[in-house]
């Protein structure tokens, strides 16, 4: 063999040293072009919440662990996670090298641990990866008001004592669910959203809308308290409230309740010897006589009269549609205050002690550039024991906003989403949502709607399903 021949054997054989090292390396687990050898034990390289993250919502938290390789979940799934501060709930593949975990915590300003057993994913090679654990803190509790009283400033028998107790125990705890009645004076929308869900709402609320209709032989007779009797011996709170309607003019037939339609006005109203006046006693010794019934059959009450009184009259900038849009509110602040406390107390003078008083404040429709606050139209702590704020169609942080607006006005009063429903067609956030933003509503009532879904309110189907399986909502059978 000649000098060229042994450099050209020399090179062969370096190339096929070459060669069989790559094969070498390719079976002990090396990945081509020098990625991460497969034969390691997969490897955490990040997650999302980060380890030691703060300030998470409570509810249910997706957690992604991203793997330094392609990995497959192991058959025991939920078995190999054991979370302190919360429940494991579901693990998914959500790609190659992403695992999803949803747990569940419920708890305010929490420290949750979450173990991840050995063999939680195995990767392409079979080797198991090891255990691990992630921490985080859930968000600190909204602070809800120390002050508020342990007993009502509006009622005084013992029915309403406890009803009142039991609405300051769950406040800043659950929020209490509640529907309007379908023509007022019925339960039929309860009964609609409980065979959709297979749970009634704890509340039910009746509206005095008619009452200038009602009569024995009548198409509605408030005085036949058979609707509201099932109701509370089912164990159901029951809420009240009146759209108080009024004759277009003197002796008129034809009733209505907005400022635009109805001539009728509040300092007429308290004006003795006016048809007004008139017409507003009479129709509020009317509502005395059922009020007195219930409170004689043992039924307390909360009681939303005269709402949303502002409407748009605290605009910033004057028009034509920046007034009240019902009567009571549209001669301003002060003549609706003296409607709202001759009101209280002709019903205090005829006995009737079983009412929870609640405001429904107008807030500044959450736009504080184009609203003024509605503060000048508060009646007076001595005349209210819960403030409403009724919102259509808003999301989880206009809760929050609203929400945190009120009650930082009213610190020493509990604070309720009076109504709720769709807004622009849409479904408002879910309770889960709304309180997992912070917006710990005492209670919230959706109003009805003919012909929406199968419950004929203003909320879908799948925001009822939602709503009465929320762990954040207390349903009738919750009551105690």
């Amino acid at each position: 063999m000649n000098m060229k021949q042994f450099l050209l054997s020399l090179l062969f054989a370096l190339l096929m040293l070459s060669c069989g090292g790559d094969e070498a390396t390719s079976a002990q687990g090396v990945t081509p072009g020098g990625g991460t050898p497969l034969a390691e034990a997969p490897k955490i390289l990040s997650t999302s919440p980060a380890n030691g993250a703060d300030g998470l919502p409570i509810g249910d938290i997706d957690i992604s662990l991203v793997f330094n390789q392609e990995v497959r979940l192991a058959a025991s799934g939920v078995s190999l996670i054991q979370v302190t501060g919360g429940t494991a709930k579901s693990i998914k593949r959500a790609s190659a090298t992403t695992i999803l975990v949803t747990v569940n915590c419920t708890q305010f300003d929490t420290t949750v641990s979450i173990a991840f057993a050995q063999g939680l994913v195995t990767g392409l090679s079979g080797r198991q990866s090891e255990a691990y654990t992630l921490t985080f803190t859930t968000q600190k509790k909204p602070e809800i008001a120390p002050g508020i009283p342990e007993t009502p400033q509006t009622a005084s028998t013992e029915s309403a004592k406890q009803l009142y107790s039991y609405l300051l125990q769950q406040y800043g705890k659950k929020t209490i669910s509640s529907v309007m009645a379908d023509v007022n004076w019925n339960h039929s929308c309860a009964d609609k959203v409980y065979q959709l869900t297979g749970k009634y709402p704890a509340m039910n609320c009746y509206d005095f809308i008619h009452i200038c209709f009602s009569g024995p032989g009548s198409w509605i007779d408030y005085s036949n308290l058979q609707p509201v009797k099932e109701w509370a011996d089912a164990g159901g709170l029951v809420q009240l409230m009146w759209h108080f309607n009024v004759p277009k003019s003197e002796g008129a037939t034809d009733y209505n309740f907005y400022s635009a339609d109805a001539p009728f006005r509040p300092t007429r109203a308290l004006t003795a010897g006016t048809w007004e006046h008139q017409w507003f006693y009479d129709q509020m010794d009317r509502v005395a006589d059922i009020l007195l019934q219930l409170q004689q059959a043992g039924i307390a009450a909360t009681w939303r009269p005269f709402h949303e009184a502002a409407g748009n009259a605290t605009a910033r900038q004057q028009a034509d549609w920046t007034r009240a849009w019902f009567w009571w509110g549209i001669e301003g602040a002060a003549a609706y205050k003296r409607l709202w406390v001759a009101m209280f107390d002709y019903f205090q003078q005829k006995g009737i002690h079983n009412l929870i008083w609640v405001w429904t404040t107008q807030n500044y429709n959450g736009n504080s550039s184009q609203y003024r606050q509605d503060i000048e139209w508060y009646p007076g702590d001595a005349y209210v024991d819960i403030v409403a704020r009724d919102l259509y169609g808003y999301n989880a942080a206009q809760n929050l906003q609203e929400f945190s607006e009120i009650q930082a006005r009213y610190p020493h009063k509990m604070v309720a989403l009076g109504e709720c429903g769709q807004g622009d067609g849409n479904d408002p956030s879910t309770p889960t949502d709304f309180w997992k933003a912070g917006a710990l509503w005492s209670h919230f009532m959706v109003w009805y709607q003919q012909r929406t879904d199968h419950t004929d309110t203003m909320c879908s189907d799948d925001w009822w399903r939602a709503a009465m399986s929320s762990p954040y909502v207390i349903t009738r059978d919750q009551l105690p």
